[in-house]
């Protein structure tokens, strides 16, 4: 049986190897064999993830007439690939990307610093932010006066506070997406929503089709349930979905389910505009996939003049296509585990029949703090709170990185709590490594990808600004005079749990 999971046509490989930046050549400039040069650009566009691990590559003939080469450097550049560990080939199947044995595959560790570590060492791995005081401690007060009538009950309610799922309804409903209660389940935050749905959509198995990159938290669970993960190739920059590259993968590989993150995308923090959103919930009907969409940024618009598109949802009405999940965690607090799916009524009951055997439910008294929050109007205050504290920090921590590493490339968003840096060519996975030796904590780009993609990147959340983004960015400077002197080449980084 074959390996691969995707294909990439001869026309579409060979733009990208032509769309990539011209790179050094070698010593005195001389240029490296036509061959070489072209196993190289394909090695870069997997580490890079704009070519996924497992894709299967064009025919060598094939290849050859689209880069108007001939059939014999194709043939050269990828047996380099296969010597290297970076193509597999099969007689009848073809040849596909892969990584090389040993390389590290993105996993766990980075717990978060524990606070007494907090003055010796800058923590750059979580993208989340202190409580928007008084607010937290408000909605607790007012949680609290609201508690004794449910301290009289058992206290379990699989599918959420019935005030809650209304109140969350009624907001979808305000932004012009009618939704019934019956539509919403309260979970335990965005990543137990996620988590149920898996479980019961995706077993053993399954394929999954994901961003690449996307959201290392989510990536590591859905390996934990035993799915075959698809990525799909983001856009350059903040340009966000490629919908050719999705309705491949979805008319080709049909995906049981397809996750994204269509606000403010973590990492790269790009936002999909409408037409995007409209054309996949298209294709992932089409296909029979089920489209789950995460909205956990989607609060987090930090430039006022940037508008924002109508939610995916908003063309699925039903929810028998589109699963959206939301979350108080990004918006908010992480240490208020509140989420919610929306779907429609039948899903919503087959998720809470399967929680059953999970978690049971989310705790009262959280529930009902968010329940204040957004009835009284607190939500709003507390979010733009949040608003304006990653503002100030994406302004400062972008200037200090500038002015300290002036080759690292990144787009910077208009929203979101995070930073897609590439770094000049080196090691995400050696920066992180010598960043622990000089006092920053950084998640490299792996974390992110499927099979060990993104090598060149690391992600920097807005989670410091002033003095301590200046910090942190003159010792991600010293961790790269480390990695270039060959001091933090040491073991790779540790795995990395990443918010």
């Amino acid at each position: 049986m074959a390996q691969w999971t995707s294909t990439v046509g001869a026309a579409q490989l060979a733009r990208q190897l032509q769309a990539q930046q011209s790179r050094p050549t070698g010593p005195a400039g001389r240029k490296p064999p036509a061959y070489r040069a072209l196993a190289d650009g394909v090695r870069l566009l997997v580490l890079e993830g704009r070519v996924p691990v497992a894709a299967r590559l064009p025919a060598e003939r094939e290849l050859a007439l689209a880069l108007s080469v001939s059939r014999t450097t194709v043939a050269a550049a990828y047996e380099a690939l296969r010597a290297e560990g970076f193509l597999e080939s099969r007689r009848g199947a073809g040849s596909w990307t892969a990584v090389p044995a040993g390389n590290p595959l993105p996993a766990r560790g980075l717990e978060p610093l524990p606070p007494e570590s907090l003055g010796s060492m800058i923590d750059l791995g979580c993208a989340s932010l202190p409580a928007p005081e008084p607010w937290l401690t408000r909605a607790f007060q007012g949680a609290v006066e609201e508690l004794p009538p449910y301290a009289h009950t058992h206290g379990d309610y699989p599918a959420g506070l019935p005030a809650l799922r209304q109140t969350i309804a009624d907001r979808y409903t305000a932004q012009g997406i009618p939704t019934m209660p019956e539509q919403i389940m309260v979970t335990t935050g965005a990543m137990g929503a996620i988590d149920a749905i898996c479980h019961l959509f995706a077993g053993r198995g399954e394929r999954i089709a994901v961003e690449s990159p996307s959201y290392a938290n989510i990536l590591q669970l859905m390996r934990e349930t035993g799915a075959r993960l698809l990525p799909v190739a983001m856009e350059e920059g903040l340009g966000g979905w490629d919908m050719n590259r999705w309705r491949q993968v979805l008319r080709d590989s049909a995906p049981r389910l397809a996750y994204v993150v269509a606000d403010f995308h973590n990492p790269t923090g790009a936002l999909a505009d409408e037409q995007q959103r409209r054309d996949l919930v298209d294709a992932a009907r089409s296909a029979g996939t089920v489209l789950v969409v995460d909205e956990t940024m989607s609060e987090l618009r930090l430039d006022a003049d940037t508008a924002m598109p109508r939610r995916v949802c908003a063309f699925d009405p039903a929810g028998g296509t589109v699963l959206t999940v939301g979350s108080a965690s990004k918006a908010f607090w992480a240490g208020m585990r509140i989420g919610w799916v929306r779907a429609a009524p039948d899903v919503i009951r087959s998720l809470v029949s399967a929680r059953a055997y999970a978690d049971m439910g989310t705790p009262v008294l959280e529930q009902l703090a968010i329940n204040w929050l957004m009835g009284t109007g607190g939500w709003e205050q507390a979010v733009e709170i949040r608003r304006d504290q990653a503002r100030e920090n994406r302004d400062e921590l972008v200037a200090a990185v500038r002015r300290e590493l002036p080759d690292w490339e990144f787009a910077v968003p208009r929203g979101g709590l995070t930073l897609w840096v590439r770094t000049g060519g080196l090691s995400g996975s050696r920066l992180a490594v010598a960043g622990e030796r000089v006092g920053v904590r950084v998640p490299s780009g792996p974390r992110f990808g499927v099979d060990g993609a993104f090598e060149g990147y690391v992600r920097l959340p807005f989670t410091v600004g002033g003095p301590v983004a200046d910090e942190a960015a003159v010792r991600l400077a010293a961790a790269v005079e480390l990695v270039r002197s060959g001091a933090g080449a040491g073991a790779d980084a540790p795995r990395s749990f990443v918010a």
